[in-house]
């Protein structure tokens, strides 16, 4: 039993040095992996709220929080406490950018993007919110997978939105090698400008050849100011073009006020515009025309003409009325033969 041990021990030896001699060593093999997987750009991404977002607003960050590997949650921010606190909320949570929607009024929602703890940071007010449940598109990824960002032309214009765009860049792209993240690019995120606005949409990779379908969320990004500093200092650029909800829902109930006046000063203007009767012409404005001895002839014929013809037409009912009573009281008495 001890020979057949060692005989077996001893092939297994054999094969060992045989495989070490056909395959590279562990170590070198290990190195390699971890040298591909190293993790460098470590980006990471607090996604809040603060309280008096709708559902809507609050199931607009999941969507994103579900696009995001890379982020951290956070529980909403109260209303006493300023934005300067979010500097060290992401102290305490080890992140460097920030993603902050801010409710007014349960109407509106503001979007912060934040450079920690330096800046810039950016102020968006968002637009025509649909979530992925709402839309139900056909659409799907592997949730963790990387996204491939593309941008539209016009952010290589100017200076703000070339900041905008690696802003965007740095807090949605996916670091490489994230341990929450898959190793692969599935899905597409498209910013576009458009109306001044940039315009978001996540599509799925069908095809290399560049078969798309929508996934959803959907929604529209109107920059309002940057700032030098996270969620603060001064303002390095301001939209001319931006105005503010109250501003534009005051306008509308200022137009809706005087509706009722307006609506009947309508209708007096379209009865004088669409009267029945046109411009009443008088009998004697062309009297001063012409000839006025002729003019005065022809009016004087005309009256006698009239005159006798009303004189005429008396005579003639008087003479019907005497001949109508002698009837009446001279009947005709029939005789018999």
């Amino acid at each position: 039993m001890v020979r057949k041990v060692k005989r077996k021990l001893n092939e297994e030896d054999k094969d060992s040095q045989m495989v070490e001699t056909l395959m590279p060593p562990k170590k070198k093999i290990l190195e390699t992996s971890y040298e591909k997987r190293k993790w460098i750009n470590k980006q990471r991404v607090l996604v809040f709220a603060s309280r008096g977002i709708s559902h809507r607003d609050r199931h607009l960050m999941e969507d994103i929080k579900k696009l995001m590997p890379h982020h951290k949650p956070e529980a909403k921010m109260e209303r006493s406490k300023t934005l300067a606190i979010v500097n060290e909320m992401c102290e305490m949570k080890n992140c460097n950018k920030a993603i902050l929607f801010e409710g007014r009024k349960k109407r509106d929602m503001y979007l912060w993007l934040a450079n920690i703890p330096n800046g810039p940071s950016i102020k968006f007010l968002v637009q025509n919110v649909h979530t992925m449940a709402e839309l139900k598109l056909t659409g799907n990824c592997l949730r963790g997978s990387r996204p491939l960002l593309s941008f539209d032309p016009q952010f290589n214009e100017k200076a703000h939105w070339m900041l905008l765009k690696e802003l965007l860049v740095q807090t949605f792209g996916v670091p490489k090698h994230h341990p929450k993240s898959q190793p692969f690019f599935d899905h597409v995120y498209t910013f576009t400008i458009l109306d001044n606005r940039i315009w978001f949409r996540n599509f799925q990779i069908l095809s290399e050849d560049g078969g798309l379908t929508e996934i959803g969320p959907r929604f529209v990004l109107n920059p309002v100011k940057i700032f030098s500093g996270s969620f603060g200092k001064t303002a390095l650029w301001e939209n001319p073009q931006y105005i503010s909800p109250t501003k534009l829902r005051m306008q509308t109930k200022l137009a809706s006020r005087n509706r009722y006046n307006n609506r009947i000063q309508d209708k007096s203007h379209a009865a004088l515009a669409n009267s029945e009767e046109s411009y009443k012409s008088a009998p004697l404005e062309d009297i001063f025309q012409g000839n006025p001895l002729e003019k005065a002839t022809k009016l004087t014929k005309d009256y006698k003409t009239k005159d006798e013809e009303k004189e005429q037409n008396r005579s003639n009912q008087k003479r019907a009325s005497k001949t109508k009573t002698n009837k009446l009281v001279h009947p005709k008495i029939k005789t018999k033969k």
